[in-house]
């Protein structure tokens, strides 16, 4: 399956493919040729992306995909994806990668839907626009904590044989879908030109997924067969959910094998406690397939939490999953010779309306380093540090694995260190990578290493004393490192944040945190006009060689100039400091480069930036350097910038900023001033919540309710492998009938004798769900489901329910109705969502009728919402959540008050409120029920007629769900309804208001608004 192709590459040529204009200012115009000692390997459909036993190599260039993941089904509010994607280019990634969602471009059998917020190339066209790749998943099946791993409910119930095997049925049933992604996607591959060049590069053909038996491995190959007689040339890969050697080899095996990753695993409840690192995984590759590049797909970036009042929230799986986690578990990661990582997730965003899989509630958080309202976490400046670093060092991208300090390839002074050595074969640019022996160690050691360079064997530090690991803490230590055109640093005990070319000047930022001392030995090159303009930096000469040791005694805060000649500028900053930089890349002028925006294709143009809460771009036209990005507050700007800039503006405005020579920071292209966040930031607010009306949605109790307009479930056979328990063989799973997602609701018919006492029902509905049942309009209990985070388990209940007397109507018609909500489909994929088995004590049951979404997966009103939205309440039905519905004939009643009466049962308060928030600002909003568990009730939680929320205040632990806008009108009225369900006869009084979750002067602007209001067409309109 892989092709041998002659042609040789310059691994580290870092000229842009395209642009000639960015050639003047190329970071790095080293040409030696570095194909000598390897080969390159391709899938023989195209030669723009191949690949060796170290890396990528990207239309000749060598390239390290450092990658996030991002699911714009999420975020469905398409003009915020390019505030996501810009926030991933400022921490240096260069890829994302993006699951598509089966069920929601594929609802119905026959039918595509790529519109509104399901479609792919507006995505393509911002990651273009902003210069990132994608990585595409489409599936089928991605997991992804989605339901039904996002394979579409309706096939769950159709399709006999077994999903995801080469069953006939199974094969014909993603057709659809898989066209439709193709067709979608094949003028933008990257090896197609203009736009359609920078799109994508690899398709990941399904998810976590093992090779055998034979039904798995046959699938693969019809997988690969579809794409390879579609025009998809790009490689195929694929991603083994452990070290199972799937896919390398045998039938259906990828061109570019994959392992996910997530070392902590997923109990957030205890955050400080570690898992040690995995210490085979370079072993396992170099055994298995040491030709291809290490590739993973996913590697822990966050963690997902399950339901209960047990639960650890985002903020302690945001805790697990730390800076320190990042900062040891990424760095050991590339200590494996990894070259293609994404992780998993970078940006989590909101499992809204029916999307979560049963195990997960609303909020798809993840603990990840940008938080679900886009809010950069604290996380973030860990990643950026380390992705500004990967993007300045091509030396990296290409380097053989030496040995570690477990070996004699590694000599290091304490045993308690452990360090493994990566060497560039054709530079010698070597990196040794350190970290505690026990990885979850808290202890603060010291040690000394022996390293190999230039100039000869060497201990390092040499006049500093030790280098430190601050308990979980990892660290570069740097020889014979290539920064900008042609300067070198022979070891480097620092940590390199950012390395280029400014100007006409080769630029380093080095950093290390306050309390440690760091030492660097430069080659400095140039006149100098300044150097260490502070106390704790001290200089002497290396007696090897004639590089200067630079020392930085422990207490540096802030920034400081180590040197700034007429060629060179070396710059130190503490750890915290840094992690308050940006470097933007500055695209050529020329918009026609269709890479122009891609960072190593288009340009190797950058500027420093500090201070400011977010860079998203700069522009250089002239000498006017135009940034544009987000404050959170009044702050110091740095500015670094090729000499010919005189003028700075920040989003449109001209800046007064000063030249920085006196400040000490660089005589050439250095500029200091403020950045001072606008007074009316200050005066942005929320109102309270108020004016609410009041409608009964259960009038399935009511004595005079008819439910001939319902679909009779009398099926008998189902290809949904569960068998029910008992009964008379009627199916009655939701899905067999169209009701696939979110509350159903079943009426069950039987004739009452003086001997009917109870009844018996069995109900399936996930984890975490529930079942109110009344017997005609009496109340008889509830049905909860679990809490346990068993993804593969069938939760369901089987409970006796008893008749209260004189609740019946002896020798006539009696109804039970059940109102279940389902929690999804879980990953089993075939679920039987719906009452499992149905009993009298004594007689028979008639006929049983079942209700869900309006329309079910075939007929559904809301298109642009989408299948996933809504569910089976009547309100939803009638569409009482949409914006301009009509409810001034409604009870006022305030949503404190609960239900009338304190009974069981199911009530929609709707209110309106106005927002005025001045353009030019990014102000996350939240929605905020009562803290504390305990009240019986759950909430569905619609805005605008988006269901964004679901409360369930007995079992918890959400109870702030934010809103972004595009779905808020910022400057409008907003519709807030509350499906309040309550499950017991007792009161309940929910509480519900809005809290502004910080105030970002930038944003992306523009944000539109696609929320379509009630129209009766397709609507119930009486009970």
């Amino acid at each position: 399956m892989l092709c041998v192709l002659a042609s040789p590459v310059r691994s580290f040529s870092w000229t842009p493919v395209r642009s000639e204009d960015a050639l003047t200012q190329s970071i790095d115009v080293r040409a030696e040729d570095a194909s000598s000692n390897t080969t390159l390997l391709g899938n023989g459909r195209q030669t723009d992306v191949q690949w060796d036993a170290y890396s990528l190599v990207v239309k000749g260039q060598r390239v390290f995909i450092n990658s996030g993941e991002f699911h714009t089904f999420r975020l469905p509010v398409p003009d915020l994806w390019r505030d996501i994607l810009q926030k991933f280019k400022a921490a240096g990634y260069n890829t994302i990668s993006l699951y598509t969602h089966m069920a929601l471009l594929n609802p119905a059998p026959g039918v595509l839907d790529f519109n509104d917020w399901r479609a792919v190339q507006p995505l393509y066209e911002i990651a273009k626009e902003v210069g990132i790749f994608i990585v595409l998943r489409p599936g089928p099946y991605i997991n992804a904590e989605t339901t039904a791993g996002g394979i579409a409910h309706w096939l769950t119930s159709t399709v006999n044989g077994t999903l995801r095997t080469n069953a006939t049925d199974w094969y014909e049933s993603w057709q659809d879908y898989m066209h439709g992604i193709v067709n979608n996607t094949l003028g933008y591959q990257i090896t197609e030109g203009g736009p359609i060049l920078v799109i994508s590069y690899s398709y990941i053909i399904d998810n976590e997924y093992g090779q055998y038996p034979d039904t798995h491995a046959e699938y693969f190959a019809e997988l690969e067969a579809f794409y390879n007689s579609t025009g998809i040339v790009v490689p195929l890969t694929a991603n083994d959910p452990g070290e199972g050697d799937n896919w390398v080899t045998g039938t259906g095996a990828v061109e570019l094998y994959g392992l996910d990753a997530y070392p902590q695993g997923f109990d957030c409840s205890t955050p400080e406690n570690w898992s040690p690192v995995v210490t085979n995984w370079h072993s396992y590759h170099e055994d298995l397939n040491p030709w291809q590049p290490w590739y993973f797909p996913e590697f822990q970036g966050g963690a997902f939490d399950a339901w209960g009042p047990d639960a650890a929230g985002y903020e302690n799986c945001r805790v697990l999953t730390g800076a320190d986690f990042e900062n040891v578990f990424y760095l050991d990661l590339w200590s494996t010779n990894a070259k293609l990582i994404s992780y998993y997730m970078l940006y989590g965003g909101t499992s809204w309306g029916g999307l979560p899989f049963p195990g997960v509630y609303t909020s798809y958080d993840y603990g990840s380093a940008i938080a679900e309202n886009r809010v950069l976490s604290w996380k973030y400046p860990e990643v950026k540090r380390q992705g500004l670093f990967l993007r300045s060092s091509p030396e990296f991208y290409k380097t053989d694995w030496v040995g570690n300090s477990s070996s004699d390839a590694v000599t290091v002074s304490n045993p308690d260190v452990f360090v493994t050595y990566l060497r560039n074969p054709d530079t010698s640019a070597s990196f040794y990578i350190a970290r505690q022996n026990d990885s979850t160690s808290t202890d603060t050691t010291t040690f000394k290493l022996n390293v190999t360079t230039s100039a000869g064997s060497l201990q390092v530090p040499q006049v500093a004393s030790n280098i430190t690991l601050s308990g979980r803490q990892s660290k570069i230590i740097f020889t014979d490192y290539t920064f900008g055109t042609s300067s070198k640093i022979l070891w480097s005990t620092a940590q390199i944040m950012y390395a280029g070319r400014i100007g006409d000047r080769d630029v380093v930022l080095l950093y290390g945190d306050s309390d440690q001392g760091h030492e660097t030995a430069v080659y400095f090159t140039g006149t100098p006009y300044s150097q260490a303009n502070s106390s704790d930096v001290t200089t002497s000469p290396a007696s090897e060689s004639n590089a200067t040791v630079v020392n930085f005694l422990p207490g540096i805060q802030g920034l400081v100039t180590v040197y700034d000649s007429t060629e060179q500028l070396v710059l130190f900053a503490d750890t915290v400091t840094a992690g308050n930089f940006w470097s933007p890349d500055v695209p050529p002028i020329d918009t026609s480069d269709a890479l122009g925006a891609y960072w190593q294709f288009g340009t190797n143009t950058s500027v420093l930036i500090g201070g400011p809460y977010l860079v998203r771009n700069a522009t250089i036209a002239g000498s006017t350097l135009a940034l544009y990005g987000d404050l959170n507050a009044t702050t110091s700007l740095t500015v670094v910038a090729p000499p010919s800039v005189g003028t700075i503006t920040w989003n449109g405005a001209q800046l007064s900023v000063d030249a920085a020579a006196g400040s000490g920071l660089t005589h050439e292209g250095g500029f200091v001033g403020q950045l001072a966040l606008s007074a009316s930031a200050s005066g942005i607010s929320v109102p309270q919540l108020a004016g609410w009306k009041y409608a009964d949605s259960l009038p399935e109790v009511q004595s005079n309710f008819s439910d001939a307009g319902w679909t009779l479930a009398n099926h008998t056979t189902t290809v949904i492998p569960f068998p029910p328990y008992y009964g008379d063989g009627r199916i009655l799973y939701g899905c067999d009938y169209g009701y696939c997602e979110n509350i159903n609701l079943w009426r069950g018919h039987f004739n009452a004798s003086q001997d009917t006492q109870w009844m018996n029902l069995s109900i399936n509905g996930g984890e975490a769900f529930a079942a109110s049942v009344w017997v005609n309009d009496v109340f008889l209990n509830t049905s909860y489901g679990n809490s346990t985070n068993d993804q593969n388990s069938i939760v369901e209940t089987d409970q006796k329910f008893y008749f209260p007397e004189g609740s019946l109507n002896i020798g006539g018609d009696n109804v039970v109705t059940v109102v279940q909500r389902n929690v999804a489909t879980g990953n089993e994929e075939k679920s039987p969502r719906g009452i499992r088995g149905f009993v009298l004590n004594t007689g028979d049951f008639g006929d049983w009728y079942v209700q869900g979404k309006i329309g079910g997966y075939t007929n559904y009103p809301d298109k642009v919402r989408g299948v996933l939205n809504e569910g089976g309440l009547y309100g939803e039905r009638a569409g009482w959540h949409l914006p301009g519905f009509d409810t001034s004939s409604w009870e006022a009643r305030d949503l404190s008050q609960g239900l009338p009466n304190s009974t069981a049962g199911v009530g929609f308060f709707v209110t309106t409120f106005d927002l005025s928030i001045p353009a030019g600002y990014d102000v996350p909003i939240a929605f905020n029920f009562e803290s504390e568990l305990g009240q019986t009730y759950r909430a569905r939680l619609f805005v605008n007629g988006w269901m964004m929320g679901q409360r369930v205040a007995n079992l918890g632990p959400q109870y702030q769900f934010p809103v972004h806008q595009g779905i808020l009108d910022y400057n409008g009225t907003n519709t807030v309804a509350v499906a309040l369900w309550s499950m017991e006869s007792t009161a309940v009084s929910p509480t519900l208001n809005l809290t502004v979750q910080g105030v970002y002067e930038g944003g992306v602007g523009n944000i539109a608004l696609n929320n379509p209001g009630w129209s009766a067409t397709g609507r119930e309109t009486s009970a």
